[in-house]
């Protein structure tokens, strides 16, 4: 895209969604002003997009969700995401239709302000075999029913690990690191840092603490005990179950997710105002 052109916008939305409908009633007027709208897709599903589906920014409407299953579809094409918020938090769905409208010169613009998100790349290896695909906020590895304690060893890099017990185990990226990872007691990862962040899941250890990684060279786990019902669960949406014996390695991912950023919220504004970082108290 260079400036002065009209860009090709490619629209994701699920407009069975009432709130997603009402934003796309909202907006739908001015994607003729902004763009060309070369596709619009209804479904926020996992399937591929068309292979002549081309486009110069993708316009995701929809929560934080729809944002990280889009980002996913997209992983290698190079289309920047421009999230429009309909969900709750917004965190990475940084717009709605008020700031789209005004920051429209920037966005729709030659050179639209983006940040590179990491992505992981997950292998998983079982008796039927390997599969590997892509997160963009976290793995987690989860007991599931009978919700016993599970056991998982660790490795990074070549070298053997500890063994965790407890609940589970959580490997985010910087994207995620403020999703079920803070939750969990881990630290938040600023956007540009190339690492991966490991958090336990209610260790039998004192002494297990969050751990940053290189994202390169990213942590081996395999699950040396289960139950019936351990899952590995991608990004809150993707699941598979686990079984005693099974292998998975996370690394960083050789593509980036470009996301279009809000002018005006730097990453350090949304910590503060959206996820209340540092509060102080409420005084009388």
């Amino acid at each position: 895209m260079t400036s002065g052109t009209r860009p090709r916008l490619l629209v994701l939305a699920d407009p069975s969604r009432d709130s997603v409908a009402a934003v796309l009633r909202e907006i739908e007027p001015d994607l003729s002003t902004w763009g060309r709208t070369v596709h619009l897709e209804a479904s926020t599903a996992d399937a591929p997009l068309p292979d002549d589906c081309e486009a110069d920014l993708a316009i995701v409407v929809g929560g934080d969700g729809a944002v990280i299953s889009q980002a996913r579809r997209l992983i290698g094409r190079n289309i920047p995401l421009v999230g429009v918020n309909c969900g709750r938090l917004g965190f990475l769905a940084a717009f709605d239709h008020a700031s789209l409208r005004k920051f429209a010169d920037d966005v729709f613009g030659g050179a639209p302000p983006v940040r590179d998100h990491m992505v992981m790349q997950v292998t998983h290896e079982s008796a039927q075999g390997s599969v590997t695909t892509v997160a963009v906020n976290d793995a987690v590895v989860t007991s599931g029913p009978p919700y016993s304690m599970i056991e998982l060893a660790l490795s990074i890099g070549s070298v053997p690990g500890p063994k965790m017990r407890g609940d589970g185990l959580i490997v985010a990226s910087p994207t995620g690191s403020t999703a079920h990872n803070l939750s969990a007691g881990g630290p938040i990862l600023g956007p540009g840092v190339g690492a991966l962040v490991v958090s336990p899941l209610a260790p039998q250890s004192l002494a297990f603490r969050s751990i940053v990684l290189d994202a390169q060279t990213g942590v081996d786990l395999e699950l040396t005990r289960g139950n019936e019902g351990t899952m590995l669960v991608l990004d809150g949406q993707q699941h598979s179950k686990l079984s005693k014996g099974d292998r998975i390695a996370i690394r960083r991912h050789a593509q980036t997710i470009p996301m279009v950023t809000r002018p005006d919220e730097p990453f350090w504004r949304i910590l503060l105002e959206r996820m209340r970082w540092a509060a102080p108290p409420v005084f009388r």
